[in-house]
């Protein structure tokens, strides 16, 4: 055989290998192992094979066939089937796949930020609020966090998982709660769907239909479409935008003098520096609700016998941005808040006798400075044998104030979620249609409570979108309000956090929405309470009414109308049944009036029937009242009988502080 007659043959070989590869039926991640469809519901099934193949899918003894199109996309639609299992599928194309343990059942999708994301194992004394986790009926399916400037055809990471307690555990705690709640009380196998992202805001969230509705975020995502690259783009145009910053940041640093740092010198005179222990927080200790530049020094000494060589310097993460020096010589520097630092120092640098450590750490808002573990900072050489330990003592002095300076915090170079409307959508929701649900569960609105009017318009319309886009009509949608967060206030103040959850309330008016009240379950320091237990649980009781339309009563009392009787309010409230109480019995609390000066006073409550009577003596002519209107409004008391707390509510329109906050 010559040797240009077997290559041609190996030319031939390779060539119908690759495209037998490239024709094999392909299947999205969702349509796997372990996964539960949904009962009595039409159920597409689909993935991807050669143009004009012919696909079969056998299921339940029954077969069904497609075509795929000219994306090699082919999708059959499964008939109605009652809940059961388990049950294998069979899919065939030029080669043939099993999709094993199916489940009939019903699936639900839950989605939001962190607290949705929050998983059973961050749970404080996490076994005992646990409990049972091993349901074999219950499947788990969590999508790895993605993002990406055009709708992508399948997620990036996931697989259906049966539940147990390992996989309970790394699941979101509100989504497993819900599910072991559904079902105990429906008997039907339950799947969860969870994609979410903490810190995420709505608007990345929303499909590029729906955001284009809304010209000031349209404008964001042009040119996305069909530019798979344009992350890589906008985090150039970030670094070039933070290296312009970082330049302008020289001028306003009391630190540098003349373009040159000056506060990096060991030998800098320091009698008016003042000292902070490290590692922690400085707003916790010393510089409280400050933001900008801030330049930490600390002093360490080395035995006369000390020899040159290269040393590793450990800081811990610092928040958020830093450049560190050793004895005047620059040695790292990073941007990223949650990364320990650890940085080689070259021999000769350090010596005998006192050396300095200078750190410039730059925050950008929230917490600042080096904030880990003391065990995380010291020097060790090359061997990891400690030489000196960092932690203590440190003296610091302010560079630079942002809300002073003309600069200003400095961009982001990291390209998030939050970067650009329709990121998440397009890689975590887009990929999940059309797959087959009961319904949503959605905990989300932290991020946005600084622009609340707009969540008015923005909640809406994701719901709308998303149930038009799925094509199953008005399905169920759950939704969580923000629970009480940070410090209580003496008085009656403006909260954006009171008008986020009015806008969560407003979007009840959308047919077939419920929404779960948590404002008595909240932590004023954690932005995450740890109780997820009665959060699912009460979900689940609105999926009892909307989606299995059993007689329950499924959510707090809702403000309905007022009324003004001469000095006094009296207020009615939808879902007052079967009563009103107070929790405990305790005296009527968290409810302010005011008259037509809108300054608004504590009053008095009293609950009268289904209805609640409201008064001061301080407003004899009322014209509003207010409940529960404050970030942390821990005294509200106003329940019902079936142990659910009223919703937070004003009768006024009077404008709010987010009210022109797009």
């Amino acid at each position: 055989m010559s040797y240009i007659f077997f290559r041609y043959l190996l030319l031939i070989f390779f060539f119908s290998v690759s495209c037998i590869s490239w024709a094999n039926v392909r299947l999205p991640k969702l349509v796997s192992d372990n996964m539960v469809l949904q009962r009595n519901r039409k159920v597409p099934v689909w993935g991807w094979a050669d143009k004009g193949e012919k696909v079969t899918v056998q299921f339940k003894n029954k077969t069904y066939s497609a075509v795929p199109d000219a994306t090699g996309k082919w999708l059959v639609n499964l008939p109605a089937m009652a809940a059961g299992g388990p049950y294998d599928m069979q899919i065939t194309g030029k080669n043939s796949i099993t999709v094993k343990n199916i489940l009939m059942g019903d699936v639900w999708l839950g989605s939001g930020q962190s607290n949705m994301e929050f998983q059973s194992s961050w749970l404080k004394f996490n076994d005992a609020q646990l409990g049972k986790a091993e349901f074999p009926n219950i499947r788990l399916f969590t999508v790895e966090n993605d993002l990406s400037p055009i709708p992508l055809a399948d997620v990036k990471k996931a697989e259906w998982k049966v539940c147990n307690k390992e996989n309970a555990y790394n699941f979101s705690a509100v989504a497993f709660f819900f599910a072991r709640e559904l079902h105990q009380r429906e008997k039907v196998p339950i799947g969860v769907i969870l994609t979410s992202w903490g810190g995420t805001i709505i608007e990345t969230w929303m499909s590029p239909d729906a955001i284009n509705k809304f010209p000031e975020l349209k404008s964001q995502i042009a040119g996305m479409d069909g530019s798979p690259d344009f992350l890589n783009k906008l985090k150039q145009e970030n670094e070039a935008q933070v290296q312009e910053w970082i330049k302008q940041s020289y001028t306003v640093d009391a630190g540098y003098t003349n373009g040159m740092a000056s506060w990096n010198s060991p030998n800098v005179n320091s009698p008016d520096w003042k000292e902070m222990n490290i590692p922690s927080l400085w707003e916790t200790i010393a510089l409280p609700d400050f933001d900008g530049i801030v330049w930490l020094r600390k002093e360490f000494t080395l035995p006369t016998n000390f020899k040159a060589q290269e040393i590793i310097l450990n800081l811990g993460p610092i928040d958020d941005l830093d450049q560190t020096w050793v004895n005047g010589a620059l040695v790292g520097e990073s941007g990223q808040y949650n990364i320990p630092r650890k940085y080689p120092v070259k021999a000769g640098v350090v010596k005998p006798g006192k050396n300095v450590v200078v750190v410039r750490v730059t925050d950008t808002g929230g917490g600042g400075g080096i904030y880990g573990k003391p065990e995380e900072l010291f020097l060790t050489d090359t061997k990891a044998n400690k030489i000196a330990d960092l932690s203590g003592t440190w003296q610091y002095k302010v560079g630079s104030d942002s809300k002073q300076n003309k600069i200003g915090t400095p961009p982001s170079v990291d390209v998030g979620p939050n970067s650009r409307p329709t990121l998440l959508y397009n890689a975590m929701v887009k990929p999940l249609i059309p797959y087959a649900i009961k319904g949503m569960i959605w905990y989300q609105g932290e991020s946005n409570a600084g622009r609340a009017y707009r969540y008015r318009d923005l909640f809406p319309a994701m719901i709308t979108d998303w149930r038009a886009k799925w094509g199953q009509g008005n399905f169920p949608f759950l939704f969580v309000q923000l629970a009480n967060f940070m410090k209580t206030t003496p008085e009656p103040n403006e909260s954006e956090w009171a008008e986020l959850r009015e806008a969560q309330a407003k979007t009840l008016t959308i047919p077939n929405t419920a929404m779960t009240v948590i404002i008595d379950i909240g932590e004023a320091d954690d932005i995450h309470p740890k109780n997820k237990l009665d959060v699912g649980k009460r979900l689940a009781l609105a999926a009892e009414k909307l989606a299995y339309n059993q007689k329950v009563t499924f959510s707090g009392p809702l403000y309905k109308n007022m009324k003004v009787e001469g000095s006094k309010i009296r207020l009615t409230f939808d879902h007052a049944e079967p009563g009103l109480i107070t929790k405990n019995g305790a005296t009527l609390k968290g409810f302010a009036i005011a008259g037509s000066d809108h300054k608004f006073v504590w009053a008095d409550a009293q609950i009268e029937g289904n209805t609640v009577v409201v008064s001061s003596t301080q407003v004899l002519a009322p014209v509003a009242v207010r409940y529960a209107w404050a970030d942390n409004p821990d005294e509200a008391n106003l329940y019902n009988k079936a142990d659910l707390p009223a919703s937070p509510f004003r009768t006024d329109d009077w404008p709010g502080l987010t009210i022109n906050k797009k």
